[in-house]
């Protein structure tokens, strides 16, 4: 794969870190994200980096590159050293065990403040496609001034733009004029009706699981609201950063309890705090979510790096590994998605069904494709 790294020169804060989540599958992207490599090591949208190096490059605008570390599984280390040749092994922190959000970030959160008792810290995923980099880095330094100065636990919320069914949503005191809002409370993923309802209320937000946080606060919010889950990993603090961590994290990790930061934390802690977002974003979670952020032609067809020439053919999805001739004619709104050894031609409609599809294929063919 043609990708590169791009490196910032550094003119920022160093008491500023940067936690990117790495770990995901991102089965609604198959075939071309697959639990050996998943989405965030591809180049989804053609433009000469993976997603994984379009995130580090972003936060290196502001965040020094010595101080990002990438949380992911252990079978990704060596794609993710690839990918990213400025950092150190020490900068990748490897979760043994599924356990969701919660306890890779208390590690993470332990680890940099025994390096740094004084860190700001940004916790970001990796697939997230955020064109505006300049207004990005401008609402997370907001934040973390915000953060320097006060007890908060801040998260940027995305300004809603239809009623979304597949977001959690952020609800903040209406009555606040001022940039950084309290948050009311943190609402579910909602059916039709309630989304359309918050939109017209005018008080909620996307949740995009952006969150900016001194390591102080954080972590004595899990002292308070996860106490077992603190325990275990501080009973480890002596060895983190050295040779020895990685022992105790294989003995450990798999003991916490498999809860969200969400859940586990922010819903239960009176001191968090939103500011909306200035940037457009996009969670890039499924083909039609690519589709949508990519440029299309008359007939409304997005390409990722196909040579096409197409005939009463409109409103598809087009992507292939490399470059190559697609030849179609009175297909229209479909996913076309061509990778090595699988063909995916699957209606845009039922795009929510790639991840049911996946099993099936499983079941048919155990791990060959998927």
């Amino acid at each position: 794969m043609n990708t590169k790294e791009e490196t910032t020169v550094f003119t920022g804060n160093s008491d500023y870190y940067a936690v990117i989540m790495a770990g995901g599958i991102g089965s609604r992207f198959w075939p071309v994200s697959t639990i050996e490599f998943p989405k965030q090591f591809h180049d989804m949208l053609g433009t000469g980096q993976t997603l994984l190096q379009k995130t580090f490059s972003r936060l290196n605008g502001l965040v020094p590159s010595e101080n990002i570390n990438i949380l992911t599984n252990d079978r990704y280390i060596d794609i993710v050293l690839e990918q990213l040749p400025s950092i150190t092994k020490k900068q990748v922190v490897l979760e043994p065990a599924m356990r969701n959000t919660a306890p890779c970030i208390l590690l993470s959160a332990l680890k940099i403040q025994k390096e740094n008792p004084n860190a700001l810290m940004l916790v970001a995923p990796s697939d997230h496609w955020i064109e505006d980099e300049t207004s990005f880095l401008k609402d997370v330094e907001t934040c973390f001034k915000a953060c320097e100065k006060d007890d908060k636990l801040m998260t940027l919320g995305i300004n809603p733009t239809f009623p979304n069914t597949g977001y959690g949503y952020i609800e903040y005191d209406k009555s606040n004029t001022e940039t950084i809002k309290k948050v009311n409370q943190f609402r579910e993923k909602p059916n039709y009706e309630t989304a359309k309802k918050f939109l017209a209320d005018g008080n909620y937000l996307w949740n995009a699981g952006i969150f900016i946080w001194s390591v102080k606060s954080i972590v004595a919010s899990f002292q308070k609201n996860l106490p077992e889950m603190y325990q275990l990993f501080s009973e480890g603090t002596e060895v983190l950063n050295t040779s020895e961590e990685r022992q105790f994290v294989l003995d450990n990790y798999g003991k916490s309890e498999n809860i969200s930061i969400d859940y586990g934390i922010l819903e239960k802690s009176e001191n968090v705090f939103v500011k909306k977002a200035t940037f457009d974003w996009n969670d890039l979670g499924t083909w039609g979510a690519l589709y949508d952020k990519l440029e299309k032609d008359i007939d409304s067809n997005a390409m990722v790096r196909a040579v096409s020439h197409l005939k009463d053919a409109s409103g598809n999805m087009i992507f292939t590994s490399e470059e190559k001739l697609v030849v179609l004619e009175g297909i229209k709104d479909y996913i076309v998605v061509d990778k090595e050894d699988v063909l995916l031609v699957f209606p845009k409609e039922k795009e929510q069904d790639i991840k049911l599809l996946l099993s099936e294929i499983k079941d048919k063919f155990n791990t060959k494709y998927s």
